[in-house]
């Protein structure tokens, strides 16, 4: 058994799992990403004592934990975590001396694709690919049936890939990341700034710009889309002409067996992964020579500890 920790900005969410990811026990806990770290840490220790009860302490073997930032897998030392505000702190040393047991620590993007691969969409092949698309867009590599986080933990960071112009900077400062033209916010903000420019249209979005009582997501953009709003649809197919280009360059870099598509941006379905197939075959290069299948990701909210669990299983 292992203890699977994915901290997020908003939620913290530890898990007893089994060595075949079955979540057994979990539990979670707000992150109040405003306090110091030393206090965060002890709601992280409290969490993984709760769900640890149930485990012979024999047969608990570790403790993995998806972080939304950059780690050194050696040390263990978080280089940054920006929105949790933490820079170079020891989180595997405290851990391991709270628990007495080995503690792995990865990006959390890289963490769901390593639970995809145990026992979702990516189960069963050596070299592949999970995006997942929220508020930013991360991504995870398996090569050669192994987690590829780079010399630095940096491949994860997928979402800083330019793609082309665009009309607002990413927060990382830079113009064109993939993930100002792919995430659920980039969706919304092409969106609202569409409804802005054309105020005659009729498109019923328009009541999410002109109420503020009414919030605009991702899946109501996509809903629309799907009934033909001129609208939605423009917003719809600017997403999957970028992402499209992002997911070629990768494909030429890594020539994976799979992508699994996750996150916030995936719950538009099928309808997505079609308009995906189709555009990427339209940009492809080599046209006899087979590429990645696009699927969806299956393991959605419990990816993050079945993930963080795994990587004690695969360390």
């Amino acid at each position: 058994m292992y203890i699977g920790v994915d901290i997020g900005g908003t939620k913290i969410a530890a898990g007893l799992v089994s060595n075949e990811g079955k979540i057994i026990k979990q539990k979670s806990c707000s992150t109040k990403a405003e306090r110091p770290f030393e206090i965060v840490v002890k709601d992280i220790i409290a969490l993984i004592r709760e769900v640890s009860i149930e485990a012979p302490p024999e047969k608990l073997l570790g403790i993995g934990i998806g972080i939304p930032g950059i780690a050194n897998k050696r040390t263990g030392r978080v280089h940054e975590c920006v929105n949790l505000g933490w820079r170079d702190v020891p989180l595997k040393a405290v851990l391991e001396e709270e628990f007495k047991l080995p503690v792995y620590i990865e990006n959390d993007a890289s963490a769901a694709g390593l639970a995809e691969y145990s026992i979702g969409s990516l189960k069963g092949t050596t070299n592949s690919i999970m995006l997942t698309l929220g508020t930013g867009v991360g991504g995870s590599f398996i090569i050669n049936n192994r987690i590829y986080s780079g010399t630095n933990g940096l491949a994860s960071e997928v979402g800083h890939m330019v793609v082309g112009d665009n009309f607002y900077r990413c927060n990382c400062g830079k113009l064109g990341c993939l993930e100002t033209f792919a995430s659920a916010l980039a969706l919304i903000k092409y969106t609202t700034k569409l409804l802005e420019e054309e105020p005659d249209n009729q498109s019923p979005l328009k009541k999410y710009v002109c109420n503020p009582e009414e919030e605009l997501n991702a899946k109501i953009i996509f809903d629309y889309a799907k009934t033909g709003d001129e609208i939605a649809l423009r917003a719809v197919n600017r997403l999957v002409k970028f992402l499209s280009i992002g997911i070629s360059n990768l494909i030429y870099t890594l020539d994976p067996e799979i992508i699994a598509i996750g996150g916030g941006v995936s719950r538009a379905g099928d309808y997505l992964i079609d308009l995906l197939n189709k555009e990427v075959e339209e940009v492809k290069i080599f046209k006899a020579v087979p590429s990645a299948r696009l699927v969806l990701a299956r393991l959605g909210s419990e990816a993050g500890i079945v993930g963080a669990a795994m990587l004690c299983r695969f360390n």
